[in-house]
């Protein structure tokens, strides 16, 4: 069954079942048992992992599972988080057990947990919580149950569509951590030069001017983005700058970060920038300070700082103008590819998410009988 075939939710519903029913049953009767984990003593080292409500959290010595069970955080910030545990492990305090029955499958199973959002039903606000007896409680929709055999093909295939969604994220995303290796290590061998190589110069030389940002007012409104430490961080209505900028945080968590502004735009009091003389590509002196990394530069524990007159008295390499344009051309193919928002690895990874969560969606939305359960 394919999913391209598929063009609103009556028909995949319809499709999918085939005329049999669905019947909406607790938890509690799916499973085995609804538990939580036991473990308190996890460390650094151990032949096995402990899960917990992040996933693997540490390991231990001593295994106490070794068969597939759906794992949900039971309390903190993660209350509610679902996944998968296989193989030889232990599982944290914090983590309650799901054991499903043989009626039903432990993906579909997860998959279904995993769209309705259990984080929803956690209570507390300190220390928010999830309880066994409240998933034991939920209403989970079988289709066909009374022919078990059919059920579980039903289940398969929902599984099988959503696997596959899963799968083509998980390449992408395993090639975007390749892609990025793979940008980081030419950044860092196309902007390495020997003394001899190139002219070295201050950055103060290169700039026109380094100077810090005037704009303390910035609202959620206006026409122009205000730039801030971390990209746009507000909106003004009035513009100051019309020339591309590379903009360097220079106070808090932040300080020494690289950006770049173009179009109309203000810059924050917290912001540093530079205007490049025009003999000198923007470009790679903005990718040259990325990969100098300047957070290393900055001075002061409780509040970071990094300073103007740090900046201007940095010695960075200038080749001639065309090894410039080369060095850019490159490194920009390769920070569209792993960085792009509108057209890289990112993109693509981000559509393939929401079909993914589209998909989700439609084959997990079962027909409610008239008295609508509670999900």
């Amino acid at each position: 069954m394919s999913f391209v075939s598929f063009y609103s939710k009556g028909h995949i519903m319809k499709k999918l079942l085939d005329g049999a029913q669905v019947e909406w049953t607790e938890l509690g009767n799916l499973c085995e048992k609804i538990s939580s984990g036991k473990n308190k003593k996890k460390s650094d080292d151990g032949l096995y992992p402990v899960f917990g409500s992040t996933g693997v959290i540490g390991r231990t010595d001593s295994k106490v599972y070794e068969t597939e069970q759906i794992l949900v955080a039971r309390v903190g910030a993660n209350a509610g988080r679902v996944y998968i545990a296989q193989g030889e492990y232990d599982v944290s305090d914090n983590t309650l057990i799901v054991q499903n029955k043989e009626g039903v499958a432990l993906k579909y199973l997860y998959y279904y947990l995993v769209n309705i959002g259990l984080n929803q039903f956690a209570q507390g606000a300190g220390q928010p919580l999830i309880t066994g007896g409240q998933l034991k409680g939920l209403f989970i929709p079988i289709p066909c149950p009374d022919n078990s055999k059919k059920s579980l093909k039903i289940q398969a295939e929902i599984v099988c569509i959503l696997d596959a969604f899963t799968a083509m994220t998980a390449e992408l995303t395993a090639e975007l951590r390749l892609r990025k290796k793979q940008y980081n290590y030419y950044r860092d061998q196309l902007l390495s030069f020997e003394e001899e190589e190139v002219e070295w110069k201050t950055l103060g030389d290169v700039c026109e001017s380094i100077s810090s940002g005037k704009n303390k007012d910035k609202s959620e409104v206006g026409e122009f983005p205000v730039y801030g430490s971390t990209g746009i961080i507000g909106r003004t209505d009035n513009k100051v700058y019309e020339i591309e900028q590379i903009l360097v945080a220079r106070v808090g968590a932040n300080a020494g970060r690289v950006n770049i502004a173009n179009g109309k735009y203000d810059v924050s009091d917290n912001t540093l920038m530079l205007k490049v003389k025009d003999n000198i590509s923007l470009k790679y002196l903005f990718y040259y300070l990325v990969n100098l990394n300047l957070n290393r530069f900055v001075k002061g524990a409780g509040q970071p700082l990094l300073t103007a007159g740090q900046l201007k008295a940095m010695i960075v390499p200038i080749p001639s103008a065309e090894e410039q344009a080369r060095i850019v051309a490159i490194l920009d193919k390769f920070d569209t590819l792993t960085n792009s928002i509108s057209e890289g690895l990112p993109r693509e990874i981000e559509l393939r998410q929401k079909q993914y969560e589209y998909y989700r969606d439609l084959l997990l939305s079962f027909p409610k009988p008239d008295a609508e359960v509670a999900a």
